[in-house]
C-alpha cells in the first residue's frame, strides 16, 4: 500500500511518496526545481538516503549554482552551450541566464518553482506531477514551453521520474532534457564502486565543449573502485544492457541501480571536490547539443516529447 504526505522541514514544503510496506520514502521539493531531495530505503532497520542535497530551502536559494546544482531540472538544454550562443531556425541566439568558463550552464529551471498539478496513489504506486511554464524570458531563449515532471515510486525501492516538454509556441523549438542528481552510498566515493555501459568517451577540450571526436570507452563495463578518479564527462551509452549503471558499497552492501530508456542515451558524471557524493545525470542529448547536434531536438507546436529514467535501490 501507498501513501502521499505533504510535510514542511528547514523551510521546505515536502511531498513525500511512501511504500507503507517496505517504508522506502521519496521526498520532492515542488518550488525548488522540483528535486528529489532524498529517496530513502530501511537499512539494518534505520534509514539510509542515498541522495545528497541541501540543508533548507535557504540553502537551496543562496547556494544553488555553489553547490553544484543539486537535484535540479536541466532543460531546456543540459550542461553547457559554447560561450552561450546558436544558430536555430535562421537567426543567432545569445543565453543570458549563468555562466561558467565563458559558457552558459544548465538551462533555464534550476532555481524556478513548479506547481504540483496531480497526485495519487494506491495498491501499486505513489505518484506527484508538477508543471513549469517557461514563457521565454530568457532573450537566448524566446521560446515557450511546458515542462511536466513526475516522480512515481513503486515495490522493490523502485523510482522513475518521467519529464514531458510540450512545446506551447507558435513556432518549433529546440530542446534537452535532463538532471542533476548526486548519490551518496555513506562514507567517500573513493570507497564505492561504479559500473556503467558505455560506447564511447565523448571528447571535450579545456572549456569542457564536445570537440566532435568521440573515443571508444569500456574502461567501468565491469564493476571497479572509483578510488581518486575525477569525472567531469559525458559518454554515449549501450542502452541493450541494463542497469545502465550501478553503484555499489560492498560493505554496507547496498547499491543504486540507473535504467534509463532510449530517450535518454548519454550519461553525465562529476566528482565533486569533497568526494562525498557522485553526480550520475541522464541526459538526452551532449553538451553543446544546440550546436553540435548530439542528441539536438525540436519540437513543433503542440508537440511533446517524453523522458525516461528509473532508479532502484537494492
Amino acid at each position: 500500500m501507498f501513501n502521499i504526505q505533504k510535510k514542511t522541514e528547514n523551510g521546505f514544503d515536502k511531498i513525500v511518496l511512501i511504500d507503507k510496506t517496505s517504508k522506502t520514502f521519496a521526498e520532492i521539493v515542488p518550488s525548488c526545481s522540483a528535486i528529489l531531495h532524498a529517496f530513502t530505503v530501511i537499512k539494518d532497520e534505520k534509514e539510509f538516503n542515498v541522495i545528497e542535497s541541501y540543508q533548507s530551502e535557504a540553502d537551496f536559494r543562496n547556494n544553488v549554482t555553489s553547490k553544484g546544482f543539486l537535484g535540479t531540472r536541466l532543460s531546456p538544454f543540459v550542461c553547457r552551450i559554447n560561450k552561450g550562443k546558436y544558430h536555430f531556425a535562421g537567426k543567432d541566439y545569445h543565453i543570458q541566464k549563468y555562466y561558467d568558463r565563458n559558457n552558459a550552464l544548465h538551462g533555464m529551471l534550476y532555481d524556478q518553482s513548479f506547481t504540483i498539478i496531480d497526485q495519487h496513489a494506491n495498491e501499486d504506486r505513489a505518484h506527484v506531477s508538477m508543471k513549469y511554464e517557461y514563457r521565454g524570458t530568457d532573450s537566448g531563449y524566446p521560446f515557450n514551453y511546458d515542462c511536466i515532471v513526475t516522480y512515481e515510486l513503486e515495490k522493490d525501492n523502485k523510482l522513475n521520474v518521467i519529464t514531458e516538454v510540450i512545446n506551447k509556441d507558435e513556432n518549433k523549438i529546440p530542446i534537452q532534457d535532463g538532471w542533476h542528481p548526486y548519490f551518496k552510498l555513506d562514507g567517500k566515493i573513493d570507497d564505492l564502486q561504479l559500473q556503467f555501459h558505455s560506447k564511447e568517451l565523448v571528447e571535450f577540450d579545456e572549456a569542457l565543449i564536445p570537440t566532435g571526436k568521440l573515443i571508444p570507452y569500456k574502461e567501468f563495463d565491469t564493476a571497479k573502485n572509483l578510488g581518486d578518479i575525477f569525472f567531469d564527462n559525458c559518454f554515449t551509452l549501450d542502452l541493450q544492457k541494463q542497469p545502465i549503471c550501478l553503484l555499489r558499497n560492498t560493505k554496507k552492501n547496498i547499491q543504486v541501480e540507473i535504467h534509463p530508456d532510449e530517450s535518454y542515451p548519454y550519461l553525465q558524471f562529476y566528482t565533486p571536490s569533497h568526494r562525498n557524493s557522485i553526480a550520475i545525470e541522464n541526459i538526452s542529448g551532449a553538451p553543446d547539443a544546440f550546436n553540435n547536434g548530439m542528441g539536438f531536438k525540436t519540437l513543433s507546436p503542440g508537440e511533446s516529447v517524453t523522458f525516461k529514467t528509473s532508479y532502484k535501490i537494492t
